[in-house]
């Protein structure tokens, strides 16, 4: 049976800002949604508050209201559009469910008569109530570990009595493990208590006996309204219970599950699915399994909706279960969709994977100071990557590689830990590191069975650890001259980097690379196509292997790759990898644009990224996705294999940027801004040199490269100062300080973390008010697409500032400076495309706090307040396709638009959360203001020097 023809207007709820435990995986979710319903002519109303991702873009929906998630939104929404049919609310996360279930308490659907689809309000209580979770479990014969609720601190305290320690606290109805904790002694088990029973919103915890050391698995279903349920996706965690999903190193398929207990899994989570409710959409089930040869089943939760790893699902087969869930929602059957990528096969089937992905979590911990780094029930990382290999070494190092932490992949780097003590001790505590700690474990020589008796990690993931130690031990025997060919082939299927083995070797990676194009040993390009071969694939998505010659019977040998070269003019944009505090979704909305706009002037278009929460990693973005690191070697490879005619690197943020100097010097083409600009405002004592040609004044300042010279500088320049590393992103490093002693420690503080890097010394402007602009510049013209002013003073980095656009009191004095400097500068740095210039404000003088040609954190969330795309128009400009002067610009916005920043230290409760040069928050939302004389704009300025931290 088609689609319901009742249904022609539906509303989706967005998840709002990006915090730790809901990322933009649901924006991912969000778009999908949206761009499946419009397929079926359905008029697609979107509320969601985040300006920084490509699902709040005019383009995606039919009407998107960026306003506060809140019922008094939902229903001045529902009054304006009265025709709104029904309202779909598992796209958007738990911010979205808790809206609907708010909004299904005050009777406002009923009100409207607004239908609830996709799922079921009694499915989400059911689930989200952990007592009734429970009963109902039993009732259907699943198995539960012991567990009670609590609704008072007695009743915790009579619970934890009867099971005895560890012991699991869960807070009811919060989002990313809110709330919960592992307690292992009572001395600590009253202030967890006391916590979870505050942030959950009914105060009611879960206690459960704590499965330490069982392994952890997770299957996500669809199901539509005939009951037909496919399983897309199994993933195992290689961490075992203890550590939340989120947080978790995963694996998929599912790599040490016997088949029969595979199959009673599978039974088990079906079952589970049919007893909760009767919805038609997504679900994500969570089991623990036993880690002896019983393999006993326990269920630790389902949720009833798309959850954070259906996006890694999604990706990771090449099945869209966001835009499937949808359609389903709608009405469709299985049976009666699609498979996306084959588009000959039915969508009532089940992926089959002929790879190994891996995912790792990537946290932002040197952002929270003084943090807790250990890995628990309440998640903490900020980002994801995910490797496709052909076995799960070659994912595991294409993952490590692509994680940004200067890291070349496991091991071979010189950067692991040599000290046993050290060793053990991070071994027993989780934390980042402990993917790249076991390497070291092994290569200490400490065994396996003890690296499994502190970790639960299974026996077969440390054996594949094993097997990469020992591939490194045969290699580093050899010099880059005598090393056999067969051992340099078994090195790149086990996804060692070039550098690694040069390494290992001692000798230049750009060596290792010649001698791999000598022996012809080649990466080739496979399709990731949901279905193992059987079906031929449409879609061109691919992941980089390496594989043996295959000999025809005419003695022809060559090696079979699925990635067909077009003789079209092409371009790659470079992604901006995991995200992270300082390089977030507004990039990934950045490059959607570009690919688009690329598209547009007649470029066959190809990305590169290895995010899976994304849309620029959707499979039908780009004509043509390589999901691999962003990282020198599988770049240089793609770019061999494809030949375009360039590569944009200024959408991709800090990422895309820093192989700016490689793609120069490999004689690359940079489309846009060239590397020499790119450098020149980097480089703190040229681009000064240009300002001071151009009359533009700046804060004075100086360059150390050593403590003594940095206390010198400090003579001249008068404190307060403003230290920072040069070449980082988010403010890393930054610091304000107010006397030598302060100076000095942060100086050997900063050259111990990053050596060899230069230390820029600015006097700091107190007090100055802090102002940004963006534009577009072609070389000859400029065009100032928007100036904001921050309402928190100068030293408060600009992404923690609230950002007002248009400035509220600057005068003009003071426009006309900003407004002359930016259009100096972007025409003295020879910009093509986009920048963003950073101004201090003191005595009426605009000073230049600096420039960074390329695409901004600021620029979605201008687009949005001025309804314009200026992406699309900067990505046109530097392909030369148009000129500034060519563009029609018409930005329209009624009073102000405020970018607001989201912070997530409710998950570091004893850190210091004073604001300062340093970047902390992980998201942001838009608010719109008639005037200044609104009620949140005046609290927003009153407030705004609570928060500076010298």
């Amino acid at each position: 049976m088609p689609k319901r023809k009742d249904l022609n207007s539906i509303l989706i709820i967005g998840s709002g800002p990006i915090i730790i435990g809901q990322a933009c995986e649901f924006d991912y979710s969000g778009s999908q949604a949206l761009r499946s319903l419009r397929e079926d002519g359905i008029e697609t109303i979107l509320i969601n508050s985040n300006p920084a991702t490509i699902m709040t873009d005019p383009a995606m929906a039919d009407h998107v209201y960026l306003k506060p998630l809140t019922t008094k939104s939902i229903i001045e929404i529902l009054q304006n559009h009265p025709n709104i049919d029904a309202v779909l609310p598992t796209m958007g996360g738990q911010t979205a469910l808790n809206l609907c279930i708010e909004a299904d308490e005050k009777g406002i659907w009923e009100d409207f008569g607004v239908e609830i689809i996709g799922v079921d309000i009694d499915a989400i209580n059911i689930t989200e109530d952990r007592e009734k979770f429970r009963e109902l479990m039993l009732k259907i014969g699943i198995g539960m570990p012991p567990q009670a609720s609590a609704t008072s601190f007695l009743k915790g305290k009579e619970i934890a009595q009867e099971f005895g320690f560890p012991l699991v606290i869960r807070a009811s109805f919060t989002l990313g493990g809110a709330g919960a904790a592992i307690v292992h002694d009572p001395a600590e088990f009253d202030d967890m208590l006391s916590h979870g029973l505050e942030v959950s919103p009914i105060h009611e915890v879960m206690i459960d006996k704590a499965l330490m050391g069982w392994k952890e698995y997770e299957l996500e279903l669809l199901r539509d309204k005939n009951d037909n349920v496919v399983i897309i996706c199994t993933i195992e965690n290689m961490d075992p219970m203890g550590i939340h999903t989120g947080d978790s190193i995963t694996v998929a398929p599912a790599m040490t599950l016997s088949d029969r207990t595979f199959q009673r899994m599978r039974d088990m989570a079906i079952h589970m699915m049919r007893s909760i409710g009767d919805f038609a959409g997504g679900c994500n089930v969570q089991f623990a399994v036993s880690p002896d040869e019983k393999e006993d089943i326990i269920a630790i939760e389902i949720n009833p909706r798309v959850s954070r790893s259906s996006a890694l699902a999604s990706k990771a087969t090449g099945y869209p279960i966001a835009k499937i869930a949808a359609k389903l929602a709608i009405g469709y059957t299985l049976d009666e969709l699609d498979n996306q990528i084959t588009k000959s096969t039915s969508a009532l089937f089940e992926p089959t994977l002929d790879y190994v992905i891996v995912k790792i979590p990537r946290w932002n911990f040197d952002k929270f100071e003084g943090s807790d780094r250990t890995l628990g029930l309440q998640m903490k990382s900020v980002g994801e990557v995910m490797g496709i290999g052909r076995s799960f070494q070659e994912a595991l190092h294409k993952a490590t590689q692509s994680l940004e932490i200067k890291r070349n992949g496991l091991g071979a780097d010189g950067k692991g830990y040599k000290d046993y003590e050290t060793i053990i001790e991070k071994l027993r505590v989780p934390s980042w590191d402990r993917v790249f700690v076991i390497y070291d474990a092994i290569q200490l020589g400490i065994p396996l069975k003890r690296i499994h008796e502190i970790t639960k990690i299974d026996m077969w993931f440390l054996k594949q650890y094993e097997e990469l130690h020992y591939l490194e031990m045969e290699i580093s025997k050899y010099t880059i001259e005598s090393l056999p060919k067969a051992l340099l082939l078994e090195a790149k299927q086990k996804g060692f980097a070039d550098r690694q083995i040069a390494h290992m070797l001692d000798c230049w990676e750009s060596e290792v690379h010649s001698k791999r194009m000598d022996l012809n040993i080649n990466r080739v390009y496979k399709l990731v196509d949901t279905c193992a071969a059987e079906f031929k694939a449409v879609t061109p998505y691919y992941y980089s292997t390496f594989e043996e010659e295959i000999e025809t019977a005419d003695g022809k040998r060559y090696v079979a790759n699925d990635s067909e070269v077009t003789d079209k003019k092409k371009v790659v944009v470079l992604g901006s990898g995991p995200n992270r505090i300082g390089q977030g979704i507004e990039f990934d909305y950045c490059c959607v644009h570009g690919v688009l706009a690329a598209a547009e002037c007649g470029y066959e278009t190809i990305m590169i990224n290895c995010n899976p929460e994304t849309v620029s990693t959707d499979f039908d973005t780009a004509d043509k996705l390589y999901f691999e690191p962003v990282f020198w070697e599988h770049i240089y490879d793609i770019i061999l294999h494809e030949k375009p005619e360039g590569v944009i690197v200024q959408l991709g943020g800090q990422t895309a940027l820093k192989l700016a100097e490689k793609l120069d010097k490999y004689g690359i083409n940079i489309i846009g801004t060239s590397f020499q600009s790119l450098d020149l405002a980097e480089d703190r004592g040229s681009f000064s040199s240009l300002l001071k040609d151009n009359n533009i004044p700046y804060p004075k300042f100086g360059v150390a490269e050593t403590a003594d010279e940095a206390l010198e500088l400090a003579d001249e320049l008068k404190f307060p100062l403003l230290v920072r590393p040069s070449y980082v992103l988010g403010g890393q490093g930054m610091k304000i300080v107010i006397n030598k002693e302060e100076l000095e420690a942060h100086v050997v503080d900063l050259l111990r973390k990053i050596p060899n890097n230069k230390l820029l010394l600015d006097h700091y402007l107190d007090g100055a008010i802090e102002a940004e602009a963006d534009a577009i510049c072609d070389g000859e013209d400029v065009y100032i697409i928007g100036i904001m002013e921050h309402i928190e003073p100068c030293g408060i980095h600009s992404g923690d500032s609230n950002a007002t656009l248009p400035p509220f009191n600057l005068g003009e004095f003071v426009m006309q400076q900003i407004k002359d400097h930016t259009k100096k500068i972007a025409l003295a740095l020879n910009t093509v495309g986009l920048i963003n210039i950073q101004f201090a404000v003191k005595d009426d003088i605009v000073y230049i706090i600096e420039a960074n040609p390329r695409a901004s954190r600021t620029v979605p969330f201008i687009a949005k307040a001025y309804k314009e795309p200026y992406v699309n128009y900067a990505t046109k400009v530097m392909l030369g396709d148009k000129k500034v002067k060519d563009f029609d610009f018409n930005p329209h916005l009624d009073g102000y638009a405020i970018k607001q920043p989201v912070f997530s230290f409710n998950k570091f409760p004893n850190v210091n959360k004073n604001l300062g040069p340093e970047m902390k928050s992980t998201g942001e939302s838009i608010l719109f203001i008639e005037s200044l004389k609104d009620d949140e704009f005046y609290n927003l300025y009153s407030r705004r020097k609570m928060y500076l931290s010298k």
